[in-house]
């Protein structure tokens, strides 16, 4: 099902969450417990990541480097199809510009429909490590609007080959995500929501908000992208906050405003588990808050750990 279908559908705020593909090397059966654990919950839909890939040097014989291109976390495809099948769960692959060029985004996006996948999340994806500016493939997209575009036009039955005769098109909901704080790169929110609202004209349908702290910073994006035009459903991200290091490597990663209330209670903290009490009670009074203000979903940042998303259900749903 679409995850609009579900949205027009439910009759309260539905629970979803994201999952990280398990490291090369390592089978499924991380994802599996946490998916487990989180299905008393009714997830409406299951977002799975994608990461790109990583430079690593080797020293070699005489002081030489040797640079090696890896993927670390492969598998998103296959993953969703293995979670659609085995829990009759929607899934939502992320697609991302970097790594990819048009022609290998074409195949993963024909792959995802002869599994049956019928929603799609379109990111334009991070820097390579190391490298402090984004950079697409020669033969690929620099800009998420151009991904978006790309799928719309297969959603029309429209391939890269113009020769292509009969082609069937897809059928894939397109999701697109918002920065409440604006996305880093962006001169101001308001060019920020200029972008935005091209990629709904564009055929994007819903939007998944980055993570925040302050629920204001949602309610006044919201109110902002309304102002725009764009009128389509958005998805707050939450994430609780786990450890002490990530009062700053959440910031830092993710370009997020933790606010005073918040930095206090986990300074405070005495303990690793006190700070994880800290983190999941803050996140719990702003899913309460949320859910009643009749947000359509609520969409959790496992980070590949179910328990304090578990725990932030049970007091919510």
């Amino acid at each position: 099902m679409k995850i609009t279908q579900h949205i027009s559908e439910a009759k309260e705020t539905l629970f979803s969450f994201e999952l990280l593909p398990p490291l090369k090397g390592e089978n499924i059966q991380q994802i599996n417990g946490t998916v487990e654990h989180l299905l008393e919950f009714n997830p409406a839909f299951v977002d799975v990541t994608y990461h790109r890939e990583e430079y690593l040097y080797r020293e070699m014989t005489g002081g030489l480097l040797k640079k090696r291109t890896v993927r670390k976390r492969p598998g998103t495809v296959g993953i969703c199809a293995a979670i659609s099948h085995k829990y009759n769960l929607d899934t939502v692959p992320h697609i991302i510009c970097g790594g990819f060029t048009k022609e290998e985004t074409e195949n993963a996006l024909i792959d995802l429909d002869f599994v049956g996948v019928e929603n799609v999340l379109v990111l334009r994806g991070d820097p390579i490590r190391g490298e402090g500016r984004f950079k697409g493939e020669a033969d690929g997209h620099s800009y998420a609007i151009d991904l978006v575009n790309q799928v719309a036009d297969m959603n029309r039955g429209k391939y890269l080959d113009p020769e292509l005769k009969n082609s069937n098109a897809t059928n894939f909901c397109l999701g697109v995500a918002g920065y409440p704080e604006k996305h880093f790169e962006a001169p101001n929110l308001s060019s920020d929501l200029r972008w935005l609202k091209r990629k709904v004209e564009d055929g994007a349908e819903y939007i998944i908000t980055q993570m925040f702290f302050d629920n204001q910073a949602y309610f006044d994006f919201v109110s902002k992208c309304r102002e725009h035009g764009i009128d389509i459903p958005i998805i707050p991200g939450l994430k609780p906050l786990t450890t002490k290091g990530q009062l700053t490597s959440l910031p830092q990663n993710f370009h997020v405003n933790m606010p005073d209330e918040l930095v206090r209670m986990v300074e405070n903290a005495a303990s690793k588990e006190a700070v994880k009490e800290a983190g999941v009670a803050w996140c719990i009074q702003q899913a309460k808050e949320l859910k009643a203000a009749n947000v359509p979903v609520l969409h959790f940042y496992t980070m590949g750990k179910a328990n304090p998303t578990a725990e932030i259900a049970r007091a919510v749903f």
